[in-house]
């Protein structure tokens, strides 16, 4: 397929990696919606960047990092859901079309970030739940690409959801699957080691802080359960399917954890279970890391992948559509000229393909059958 993207767009956005630390931690009011983004302005409806009298110091950007640095504070910013755009869904009922025999078609969905109403919305709008929320795909396979909590108003709804779709569809003949997403990673590290200190490569952090600057619901953390945390723990770091490769983060670190998709699962699965702090941070640094596919380079990136651990493309989500674009509004929030997501966007020479419609940003939950059409 030739290189190009359901959307419209170019331009190289910044990449802003911040650190949470215990000397500097503090939660402004306008934590949970937005963060700063230098040198672009913000969009209509965010908050302004924090001044250096709120925040008691001003945050280092990108260049003044020390390599290994990552966005450990907020990294993306989050707007209120009444700027959103909400999904429409047609009335009547649509049917997935199945085989005759074997696996029906594969789905897979981007960062859901708390907005249960929104994914329930487009997941009916493809046909895979009912108006009840009930499976009703048959043997349809469905990959959720991880980030399904934090920043919006129900997290463990998100999580229940899927663990119900995941018995549902395999009681068709179906599937419903997950993998790890940074968010996770964060919340199980909230829950396990809140206020311990961990060496976060650029001074002392903790996850509890971390959590929190990335948009930690108390609502969330009230009613996480044991059985929430076991999922979690469980969950693969990538898979490989019908010849594309399934990651969270458009990042190379996987790498750093094997050379083959069952290594790379055990090893992450391993790290969580001897319950480490400081190895666990590691883990949520590295997955932490984007925008590896974007610039020059990002298609060997991609292959660099490929090539390790098997398939044509790599699916992912975590950095949103329209960061990969380098679209963001302007500081008066007039003359924005921000494309509106309306499906993935294809790119380093059509090897990758993102799947963050920016739910959190005004964008679109992403729900998407592969393999996209020529």
């Amino acid at each position: 397929m030739v290189e190009g993207s359901m959307t419209q767009g170019a331009g190289q956005g910044p990449e802003v990696e911040r650190t949470a630390t215990v000397r500097d931690f503090r939660v402004p009011a306008y934590v949970h919606e937005t963060a700063p983004y230098a040198a672009t302005g913000t969009h209509a409806g965010e908050a302004a960047p924090p001044s250096e009298e709120e925040y008691g110091e001003k945050l280092p950007y990108e260049e003044n990092l020390p390599e290994g640095y990552t966005p450990t504070q907020r990294d993306l910013p989050v707007i209120r859901r009444g700027d959103t755009v909400q999904v429409a869904v047609d009335p009547e009922p649509i049917v997935v079309q199945q085989p005759a025999k074997g696996q029906g078609p594969l789905f897979v969905v981007g960062d859901v970030h708390g907005y249960l109403d929104e994914l329930l919305a487009a997941l009916q709008e493809k046909g895979l739940v009912d108006a009840a929320g009930q499976w009703c795909a048959g043997t349809s396979r469905l990959w959720f690409l991880g980030d399904f909590t934090d920043r919006g108003p129900d997290g463990i709804g998100v999580i229940d959801l899927v663990m119900r779709l995941s018995a549902e569809a395999a009681a068709a003949g179906g599937y419903c699957k997950a993998l790890m997403g940074n968010h996770e990673l964060l919340l199980l590290g909230a829950k396990r080691f809140g206020d311990t200190p961990v060496n976060s490569g650029a001074g002392t952090a903790t996850f509890q802080a971390a959590w929190l600057l990335n948009g930690g619901q108390k609502t969330d953390m009230d009613r996480l359960q044991d059985h929430h945390l076991q999922w979690m723990a469980r969950l693969d770091a990538m898979e490989e399917v019908d010849g594309h490769l399934l990651v969270h983060s458009d990042a190379t670190t996987y790498l750093d954890y094997g050379g083959s998709i069952e290594e790379v699962n055990d090893t992450v699965r391993e790290a969580l279970t001897r319950n480490d702090a400081e190895e666990v941070w590691d883990l949520f640094r590295k997955f932490t890391k984007r925008f590896s596919f974007r610039d020059e380079g990002g298609a060997d990136a991609v292959r660099s992948l490929l090539d390790t651990y098997g398939g044509t493309r790599i699916v992912h989500g975590h950095s949103p559509i329209p960061y990969l674009l380098g679209e963001v509004g302007s500081e008066d929030g007039e003359d924005d000229t921000r494309t509106a997501v309306e499906g993935p966007h294809v790119y380093a020479d059509g090897l990758a393909i993102a799947m963050d419609g920016g739910v959190t940003m005004a964008g679109k939950l992403l729900v998407q059958q592969l393999p996209l059409e020529a």
